[in-house]
């Protein structure tokens, strides 16, 4: 495997680097391409698309005009260093991306679940629970905004005189201050 942290797009067509891939792809071992761009060379194409062709019990890489006899353990990993890359729709309909950056809270948030979890199973099942909840406080909070724009839009004449525009307006007030309290609570536990 070839390690080269400054490895471009443009250098895939580096002669090394395919026998590198051809040679991993019979022998198992795992390549991963480091600093992609937003393009990903076409030579990749066929490993990437799973390009299989079965022979008996041989699988087979068609990989430009050679077939490879492809190994079971062998796994392509391509790296970026781009924090929102765009790749074609069907490179990521064949590929898995995952995204590992972190933040400082979100680490710590999900350390302290998993030693919730640990220690305390029955707070950890009440923590999601009130996750759930606070996400549908937040879903009907914005339903409730929603809902009185459209009406103050489409109120006419004086809005104090439009008692069910009023009456949905103290309605929502309160929804929302019980909804505030019940994620403070939420907080605390």
């Amino acid at each position: 495997m070839e390690k080269d942290s400054d490895m471009q797009i443009s250098r895939l067509t580096n002669p090394k680097l395919i026998k590198t891939v051809e040679a991993s792809i019979e022998s198992g071992k795992p390549v991963l391409i480091e600093n992609l761009l937003n393009s990903i060379d076409a030579v990749l194409q066929p490993v990437y698309a799973r390009s299989i062709v079965k022979k008996g019990r041989n699988r087979y890489l068609k990989m430009g005009d050679k077939e490879l006899s492809l190994h079971a353990n062998f796994n392509l990993y391509l790296h970026t260093k781009l924090s929102n890359p765009h790749y074609q729709p069907e490179i990521q309909a064949e590929c898995t991306l995952i995204n590992f950056t972190v933040t400082e809270g979100g680490l710590e948030d999900q350390l302290l679940d998993l030693v919730v979890l640990m220690e305390r199973p029955d707070l950890a099942a009440q923590s999601i629970e009130l996750i759930q909840m606070q996400n549908n406080f937040k879903i009907t909070l914005g339903e409730l905004e929603a809902d009185l724009l459209q009406r103050l839009a489409n109120s006419t004449g004086d809005i104090l005189e439009d008692v069910p525009l009023v009456e949905n307006l103290e309605r929502s007030k309160a929804l929302s201050v019980e909804i505030a309290q019940k994620v403070e609570v939420a907080k605390e536990t």
